[in-house]
């Protein structure tokens, strides 16, 4: 046996259906598209999201619609009561706020919120404060450091 002699066995190979070329070949009349309506007639068949002349869906979920901003910066969250656990003189960076557990997504900038009370002077290293944070900390004898 020789390599042109090489051939798929008897009913392996299905011939492709020609649609369209009488009734004797199999696929004539409406040539497998059903009867009348707008999907069984020839050209450009309907849009993406059209319900047959129906409001489309989409347009009724205005909230849906839009865009997302990619260059919109996330910030990681951090309370100002979180950072009472931490003593009296201690320079709070992100490494340990994230050693302690407080910070879960390392790869976020910081932004820490004036959310509760801080009774001990430290020094807070973060990417953002609000102003109500940064006035609750430096009331406290602390610091403010903005990477």
């Amino acid at each position: 046996m020789r390599e042109h002699q090489l051939q798929p066995p008897k009913g392996a190979r299905k011939a492709r259906m020609r649609i369209g070329r009488g009734n004797a070949a199999g696929g004539g009349t409406t040539g497998g598209r059903g009867t009348k309506g707008q999907n069984s007639r020839s050209g450009r068949s309907t849009i993406r999201g059209f319900e047959g002349g129906q409001l489309r869906m989409i347009k009724g979920l205005p909230m849906k619609r839009g865009f997302t901003n990619k260059f919109k910066a996330y910030y990681a969250l951090v309370m100002l009561e979180s950072l009472e656990q931490f003593n009296t003189g201690e320079r709070v960076s992100l490494e340990l706020l994230q050693e302690r557990g407080i910070l879960r997504d390392k790869g976020m900038p910081v932004k820490i919120l004036g959310d509760g009370e801080l009774t001990k002077a430290v020094t807070v290293v973060a990417h953002k404060f609000t102003q109500s944070a940064r006035q609750k900390i430096e009331a406290a004898g602390g610091t403010v450091e903005e990477i």
